[in-house]
């Protein structure tokens, strides 16, 4: 699997393959018809109360990883997981998120998680 993440608002690179948004909130200062991805999977990010815990403080890294991948136990989220999984069996899958700090967000992890 070739599953890569970048930010939302970042210009695209070549062969991205499906671009996917995993935020749960519409990106800040973009308009839908501006957006430029295949889907937007909303069940697969953190809850709101771990998105607010965690700030992308890098101290929390580790804990929020934890209870991240205790979320997607969950079915709804699992099924959401599977999906990616899915896509990215079929060729390049690209996670966006608007988060600034990409190497510490959920979209990294995701790609962690989805490349084994």
């Amino acid at each position: 699997m070739a599953v890569t993440c970048r930010r939302l608002h970042d210009a695209p690179g070549p062969d991205e393959g499906a671009l996917v948004l995993v935020d749960r909130l519409w990106p800040r200062g973009l308009k839908k018809e501006d957006a430029g991805f295949d889907e937007w999977l909303k069940a697969v990010a953190p809850s709101t109360e771990l998105r607010r815990w965690y700030g992308h403080d890098p101290e929390r890294r580790t804990e929020f990883r934890r209870r991240y991948r205790a979320e997607l136990a969950d079915p709804q989220r699992t099924e959401a997981l599977d999906h990616l999984r899915d896509l990215a069996g079929r060729g390049p899958l690209t996670l966006l998120t608007a988060s600034r700090e990409v190497a510490i967000s959920h979209a990294a992890y995701l790609a962690e998680l989805l490349n084994g």
